[in-house]
């Protein structure tokens, strides 16, 4: 996806540095369409500028904060995007005021925003970039708080010697009670089943 401008000026090289100040890029990394060419005219009468298409092409890093922008806009939300972008991971951080609406119950909605996020950012590509959307670092503490979590029904399923099955989760926060989980001795995990409806259940190990 390209971002561009139409400029005028007296010349060709003129135009090009007006319309990238305008898109607020470097001269180096826009591409210019000539589409009139300058005219002296005759005699200093008729003279005409330079018409020029000035783009270039937006990172997906742009393309991320572009979609949410605009997502946001509609949402009539006031949100600050901190977007942190390399070759192969874009990380978005937003913050603000009643940001819940982006979390939802367990990161539902953020889940979902990520999705979409990174479809809009590689959007057309050949190859594709990761992209991580947390919201004033919910995932984090999310987090912090699954593996508490599974500690402690891990060290309940060892002092009764029974089962305990955990509530619904998404699939990365089940991979984090599984990964805490596996670093303890005696006890073991496995998921049953299906959807939305897939949670983890914490046993004993079988001696």
């Amino acid at each position: 996806m390209k971002k561009e401008t139409i400029v005028t000026a007296k010349t060709v090289e003129a135009a090009k540095e007006i319309g990238a100040a305008e898109l607020g890029v470097s001269v180096d990394i826009v591409e210019i369409e000539v589409i009139e060419e300058p005219s002296k005219g005759f005699l200093g009468f008729g003279a005409s500028d330079a018409k020029v298409k000035v783009s270039y092409e937006l990172t997906r890093g742009e393309l991320a904060r572009d979609f949410l922008e605009k997502l946001f806009g509609n949402m009539k939300l006031d949100a600050k995007l901190d977007i942190e972008e390399n070759d192969d991971e874009i990380n978005v951080n937003i913050s603000g005021e009643n940001m819940g609406i982006l979390i939802g119950r367990h990161g539902e909605i953020l889940d979902s925003l990520q999705y979409l996020t990174g479809f809009a950012a590689n959007n057309g590509r050949d190859d594709h970039t990761r992209v991580t959307v947390d919201v004033e670092n919910y995932r984090a503490r999310r987090e912090d708080a699954l593996r508490i979590l599974a500690k402690r029904m891990a060290d309940k399923a060892k002092k009764y010697r029974k089962s305990f099955t955990l509530e619904p989760m998404p699939a990365y926060e089940r991979r984090i009670i599984h990964s805490q989980v596996q670093e303890m001795h005696g006890v073991t995990t496995y998921s049953i089943g299906q959807g939305n409806d897939r949670r983890v259940v914490i046993a004993v190990e079988k001696m």
